[in-house]
């Protein structure tokens, strides 16, 4: 069973990524994921990126964002081998107290459309699906 969730620092960069790589999750290591960039964002009091430990190695991670109106958790991920644990559940509920504590009264995820074991996880936890509501986005590059 999982040990404990705790607020990552940079030194867990390596384990971050490691995670999203081995769960499918695309990541932008010139870009918005390179090492740099996410120290900065590591260190904001709006966001928190967390980690779920077995045994000293993190096998789940979840980051949340606080944008002064709403939540947002993204990048929610677990390890393949300790999948149907309940781990992205505790991730979840984990980001959601971060979020909450700062005010968050309205929660939300961005998944990629192809993504459905993700769709599925957030509506197990409570999360709908608004239909109409369409994400666009403008980029300095694709890596960003």
């Amino acid at each position: 069973m999982a040990d404990n969730i705790k607020q990552l620092t940079i030194e867990h960069y390596d384990d971050i990524i490691r995670i999203w790589a081995d769960a499918g999750l695309p990541w932008h290591p010139q870009g918005r994921d390179a090492k740099a960039k996410i120290a900065k964002e590591i260190e904001r009091d709006d966001t928190v990126f967390l980690g779920l430990f077995e045994n000293r190695r993190m096998i789940a991670v979840g980051l949340a964002t606080y944008d002064g109106r709403k939540g947002w958790i993204n990048r929610v991920a677990v390890d393949p081998d300790h999948r149907g644990r309940g781990l992205g559940g505790k991730m979840i509920a984990a980001c959601e107290r971060f979020l909450r504590q700062r005010g968050a009264t309205v929660i939300g995820c961005l998944i990629e459309e192809h993504n459905l074991p993700s769709m599925a996880l957030f509506q197990k936890h409570g999360y709908c699906f608004y239909e109409g509501v369409m994400y666009f986005s403008k980029r300095d590059s694709e890596e960003s």
